[in-house]
C-alpha cells in the first residue's frame, strides 16, 4: 500500500541513518511498529502532527509491555553515554565533569529523567532526528571539503621532502592524473530528459524512441510504494558517474564519487521535490519533464570545475592543523616531563628502601 509522509519519513528513520544514536533510534521505533493502535495512528497521521508533538503524545496507548522495553532502552542509551563521557573524561586527565551539564548536549532525549520512556522522550527523539537528517547532507559536505583540504596538505607536505627534479616530476605526475580524470564522455544534466533516456536505454534496455516518463518512474520506484525517494533517485545517476569514475585507477577517487552523487542528487531535488518533503511524486515528476530544465537544460558543473574551498579556508584549515600538531608535541613534552619526575621519585624510594633495609 502507499505510504503518506510520515510513514516514509518513519521508514528513512529505520534504515542506517549514520547518526551517532541510530541504534537507540531504530530499537525504539522497531519495539513502537509492535504496537498496533500506534501503527493504525502512524498511517493516519501528517508532518503537522509531527511538529505539533500529537503523534508523540500517543505513547500513553501503548502497551505494557511495549512501554516496559522503551523504558529498558532509555536506561541502556543513558549508560552507553555516561560511559561515552566517562572515556572522554579519561582521555582529558579525568579532571571532574558535571554529567547532568554533559548529558544536555544530547537533546534527543530528556537527561533529566533517566529512567523511564516518556512522551516528551518520544518527542525529542522524533524532533531530533528529522532536524538531524535535514542537516545530514550539510555535515557530509563539510567532511568532504576536509577530506580534500587533507589531500592538498598532504600532497604539498610530500613536495616539501623532495629534491628539486623529483618535485617536478611529481609535480608533472599529478597534472597527468588530472587532465586524464577529466578527460571523459558528455556528462548530462541530472534529471535532464537526455539523462533520464540514458538511463532507459542502458539500464532498462529500451528504445529511446519510446520514451516514456510514467514508465519511467514506475521502473525506477523500485519498492512500488508511489514515490521515488533520495536512495531511488541517487541509483539513476550511477551511469552518468561511470563515466567519471573508475574504481582502482590512480586519477580517480571514489570518495569524490559520492561527492558528486550527493550533489546529484540535491540538485534534481531541488528541481522537482516542490513540497520539500524529501520524495518525488509521480505528479511532481511529469510536472518536472515539462520544465525547460528538464528538455533544454544547461551544462554540467562538475565537480573537477567546480572548487570545493577557497584559498582563505585552505589556508585556515591548516593554520588549525599546525595548532593541533604544536598542542599534540606539548601535550607529549608534558607526559615526557611527568614520565621522568615518576621516574626520579621511583628511583628515591628504591634508594630509600635500600637504606632502610641497610639499617635492619
Amino acid at each position: 500500500p502507499d505510504l503518506n509522509p510520515v510513514e516514509h519519513l518513519w521508514r528513512d528513520l529505520k534504515i542506517d541513518t549514520g547518526l551517532h544514536y541510530d541504534r537507540y533510534l531504530r530499537e525504539v521505533i522497531d519495539f513502537l511498529e509492535k504496537d498496533q493502535h500506534f501503527r493504525e495512528k502512524l498511517h493516519n497521521t501528517d508532518m503537522e502532527d509531527i511538529k505539533q508533538g500529537k503523534l508523540a503524545k500517543e505513547l500513553d496507548f501503548v502497551g505494557h509491555h511495549v512501554r516496559t522495553k522503551l523504558d529498558e532502552l532509555k536506561r541502556q542509551e543513558v549508560n552507553r553515554l555516561r560511559t561515552l563521557i566517562k572515556a572522554k573524561q579519561d582521555a582529558e586527565g579525568g579532571h571532574e565533569m558535571n554529567h547532568k551539564v554533559l548529558l544536555k548536549q544530547f537533546e534527543y532525549m530528556n537527561h533529566m529523567n533517566p529512567h523511564t520512556f516518556e512522551v516528551e522522550d518520544l518527542d525529542k527523539l522524533i524532533q531530533s532526528a528529522t532536524n538531524d537528517l535535514e542537516n545530514y547532507d550539510k555535515k557530509r559536505h563539510e567532511e568532504f571539503k576536509r577530506y580534500e583540504m587533507m589531500k592538498e596538505h598532504e600532497r604539498k607536505e610530500h613536495l616539501k621532502n623532495l629534491d628539486e627534479e623529483h618535485r617536478k616530476d611529481e609535480e608533472q605526475h599529478y597534472e597527468e592524473l588530472r587532465k586524464k580524470h577529466a578527460d571523459h564522455p558528455k556528462i548530462n544534466h541530472p534529471g535532464s530528459q537526455d539523462q533520464l533516456k540514458e538511463v532507459w536505454k542502458e539500464s532498462d534496455g529500451l528504445d529511446p524512441n519510446d520514451f516514456d516518463p510514467k514508465t519511467f518512474f514506475k521502473l525506477h520506484d523500485t519498492n512500488g510504494d508511489g514515490y521515488i525517494d533520495e536512495q531511488e533517485l541517487e541509483a539513476l545517476f550511477t551511469k552518468e558517474l561511470e563515466k567519471m569514475y573508475r574504481p582502482n585507477l590512480d586519477e580517480d577517487d571514489m570518495t569524490e564519487m559520492e561527492e558528486e552523487r550527493l550533489r546529484m542528487r540535491e540538485h534534481v531535488m531541488n528541481e522537482v521535490d516542490t513540497n520539500k518533503d524529501r520524495l518525488v511524486s509521480l505528479e511532481e515528476f511529469l510536472m518536472s519533464t515539462n520544465k525547460k530544465e528538464f528538455l533544454e537544460p544547461d551544462s554540467w558543473e562538475t565537480l573537477e570545475q567546480a572548487p570545493t574551498y577557497t584559498d582563505e579556508e585552505m589556508k585556515l584549515f591548516e593554520e588549525q592543523l599546525a595548532q593541533e600538531e604544536s598542542n599534540l608535541k606539548q601535550k607529549n613534552s608534558d607526559l615526557q616531563k611527568q614520565k621522568e619526575e615518576l621516574e626520579r621519585q621511583q628511583e628515591k624510594l628504591n634508594a630509600q628502601k635500600a637504606e632502610l633495609q641497610q639499617v635492619i
